[in-house]
């Protein structure tokens, strides 16, 4: 058992603390972790109530206290290394393609900074000393279709949203959603698309009109082994293997990076106007030389000599499609 935290003030520190978990905790392992009766517990939850924290209590066997939501945030109590870690993950998220949220971030981190202790102060300085962020100048995202789409993977329920391609076209989609995958600084939704009958990838910047459906869903299972390895082409039902992919683009490398399944530092800047894709990929060679003709720049693929090959034949069938002289087929 802990010492007795005798100091009223400190001890409702305590127990504010312990409540702060996401579990419920019943009132006597609550009164051994503070070395009290269960009933100074129960007039501590008291006194927590009157200074409006929420703290729910269920009853029976299997019941116990928990802080539940209420109409203001309750002063969050982290150790060391929770501070640390909210410090440094504040930080990066003033990187992020989230529209309004860099600004946030930085408010947010000036809090932190105020109140942290000087030894946990000198370690987020040089955590962030020794890291170099990814920097782009990628979409911004809208926070409340970014809060809405996340809802919907977590809840497992169908969204309905607008979807601008790449031409302007504007369709709507019901989507079963998979997970949300953040790559350099674009966003993307991956999920089951009920009106292609196939699992598809959205680029958030470009999803409109939000609207969750309250309708829980069961999608097919991903071909992938999650969200994030089906954003990087390393799709399970393409069964292909791992070749080494070298591409160069007449286009800056933050018009590329990001739009081909790549993860972050494959697409890398050879100057200011060119960028390369260099790296070992697992992706079907049809599905990145397709790719890669939506990309909107010129670009010359180096190897493998499959992909040349794809990317020939997507040639040859485009000047058929667009009626060519002398590649119309007969």
């Amino acid at each position: 058992m802990l010492s007795s935290v005798t100091n009223t003030p400190a001890r409702l520190l305590r127990l504010l603390s312990l409540l702060q978990s996401p579990r419920e905790w019943p009132g006597s392992e609550l009164a051994a972790r503070l070395g009290v009766s269960t009933r100074t517990v129960r007039r501590d939850i008291d006194r927590l109530r009157e200074l409006g924290y929420p703290v729910e209590a269920a009853m029976g066997a299997l019941g116990g206290y928990r802080l539940v939501a209420g109409a203001a945030m309750p002063p969050l109590l982290l150790d060391d290394d929770e501070a640390v870690a909210v410090a440094v993950g504040v930080r990066t998220a003033a990187g992020l393609a989230v529209d309004g949220l860099g600004e946030a971030s930085v408010r947010a981190l000036a809090k932190l900074e105020q109140v942290l202790p000087a030894r946990l102060r000198y370690r987020v300085r040089i955590i962030n000393a020794a890291t170099a962020p990814l920097s782009g100048d990628g979409p911004e995202v809208d926070p409340e279709t970014l809060t809405g789409l996340a809802a919907s993977v977590t809840a497992a329920e169908r969204v309905r949203f607008s979807y601008q391609a790449n031409d302007s076209t504007v369709t709507k989609r019901l989507v079963e959603p998979a997970g949300l995958v953040v790559s350099g600084r674009r966003w993307y939704l991956v999920g089951h698309d009920l009106g292609r009958a196939a699992w598809r990838t959205f680029r958030v910047d470009r999803i409109r009109d939000v609207h969750r459906t309250g309708v829980r869903t069961a999608p097919p299972e991903l071909p992938a082994a999650d969200a994030a390895a089906y954003v990087q082409g390393r799709r399970s039902d393409w069964g292909t293997p791992t070749v080494h992919v070298r591409v160069t683009f007449d286009a800056p490398v933050h018009d590329v990076a990001g739009r081909l399944g790549d993860v972050p530092g494959q697409v890398v800047a050879v100057d200011d106007r060119c960028c390369r894709l260099d790296g070992r990929r697992d992706d079907s060679m049809a599905w990145l030389a397709a790719r890669l003709m939506t990309l909107g720049c010129d670009f010359v693929v180096e190897e493998p000599p499959e992909l040349i090959e794809q990317v020939r034949a997507l040639g040859a069938r485009a000047l058929r499609a667009a009626g060519s002289p002398g590649t119309r087929p007969v």
